[in-house]
């Protein structure tokens, strides 16, 4: 965690975070690039006994500075879009460490993706099989493919975060699998190089992904009986963090499982983690406008602040617990509050029933936001998309800065 607390203040590393508000504004997103380093860091250093590849989730946190500093570091990377292509592209990381997912890639897409001369396309339906080979055939392009089962693994994790159960619109049936990689052998307008799974996300288990390795090796093998040749094989992310009372994914165990499994094989092992990475190092810094108390001890406590659902909705959508601390130690009287944001919606809250010392005008840190957090933010309420700040030991840099009315409103017309 990048939070500590120096003489009652509560810092990013080096920086006071009442100097980011006054830096930035509130509400804002502030992340840890030290964190993600780290992270970063120490998870290749765990891999680093299995020939392997990191793709980083790209749908975890896009900003345009952490995959311009994840490349440098040499993370490959994970998309779902084409948007998501444009941005690695603009980071400066080379398109053939990119690995496109995801189930309802366009014809537009899938022809920037082809002409930018990207890793893999991960094929989902036997109507995108056919898809990229007409494109293919069209631009006289011979794309890489992975084939993404679907293994039918039940994780424990939220349902909205489980993509690998039965009835998930994500990947192919094994024996679907088996029905494209021989059309794909005869076929002269692509190239399969691979098998991929995903999971979920928010899974804390290693037995999971053993499970799904396996599958994927059985897939391998039945394939290089008639003689094709795989380069790799797939696993996905979905790795976990804990929240609050979450059991982190420790990743050293699953490299001793994997690692049992890929002893003496040639596929070089590809997984994908986001959250994982950049979760923990993201803050969202919000400052406190009104507390709404009643004499009546039916009636709950509010803290409402300038932060939203439209900022953070992952308590909103997902019940998602993250911590939230006053940024100063105070000596007002604790109190149970929930903690909740302007917009005009009963499920727009931050946290409940928080336990806080508060005053009005305190700033609060909400943790652990590092992920899905800007990434799925809008305009609920015409309200302004926040501005969001890489901490790096004693700087601080302004990595998007906050949206103004003029930016909403730019693409609207009158009819």
């Amino acid at each position: 965690m990048p939070l500590r607390r120096v003489n009652g203040t509560l810092h990013i590393d080096e920086i006071p975070i009442p100097r980011i508000a006054e830096f930035a504004g509130t509400p804002v997103y502030a992340y840890s690039w030290q964190t993600i380093q780290d992270r970063y860091t120490r998870f290749e250093s765990s891999f680093s006994d299995i020939p392997h590849r990191t793709h980083y989730a790209v749908k975890a946190n896009s900003n345009l500075a952490i995959l311009r500093r994840l490349a440098e570091l040499g993370a490959a990377f994970d998309i779902v879009s084409g948007g998501e292509l444009e941005r690695v592209l603009q980071s400066g990381a080379p398109p053939s460490n990119v690995i496109y997912s995801g189930v309802g890639k366009t014809t537009e897409e899938l022809s920037f993706a082809m002409k930018s001369g990207i890793g893999c396309i991960n094929v989902e339906s036997e109507s995108e099989f056919d898809r990229i080979s007409q494109i293919a055939k069209t631009l006289k392009i011979r794309p890489n493919i992975a084939l993404r089962v679907n293994p039918e693994i039940d994780v424990d994790t939220n349902p909205y975060l489980a993509t690998a159960h039965s009835s998930s619109k994500f990947g192919l049936s094994s024996q679907e699998v088996l029905d494209l990689a021989y059309r794909s052998r005869a076929s002269s307008e692509m190239h399969l190089i691979g098998i991929a799974c995903h999971l979920g996300s928010q899974i804390s288990s290693v037995e999971p992904y053993e499970t799904a390795l396996c599958q994927l090796l059985v897939l391998v093998d039945q394939l290089e009986e008639i003689g094709m040749d795989l380069h790799y094989v797939n696993v996905g992310g979905g790795f976990g963090i804990n929240y609050h009372s979450e059991q982190e994914l420790q990743v050293d165990e699953l490299v001793v499982v994997f690692a049992k499994h890929l002893t003496g094989r040639s596929q070089l092992l590809c997984v994908e983690p986001g959250r994982f990475l950049v979760g923990p190092a993201g803050t969202l810094i919000t400052r406190v406008e009104y507390l709404k108390t009643d004499s009546q001890a039916n009636r709950p406590n509010f803290a409402v602040v300038d932060a939203a659902m439209n900022d953070l909705i992952r308590p909103a959508l997902y019940q998602a617990w993250h911590d939230i601390e006053p940024v100063q130690s105070s000596d007002a009287q604790a109190k149970d509050w929930n903690v909740v944001g302007p917009v005009c919606e009963s499920g727009d809250f931050l946290g409940l029933n928080r336990s806080l010392r508060l005053h009005d005008n305190d700033l609060l840190a909400i943790m652990d936001v590092g992920a899905y957090g800007s990434v799925l933010s809008s305009n609920y309420n015409s309200r302004l998309r926040i501005a969001e700040v890489l901490v790096d030991g004693p700087a601080m840099h302004l990595i998007r800065a906050r949206e103004t009315m003029d930016d909403q409103l730019r693409l609207e017309r009158f009819a």
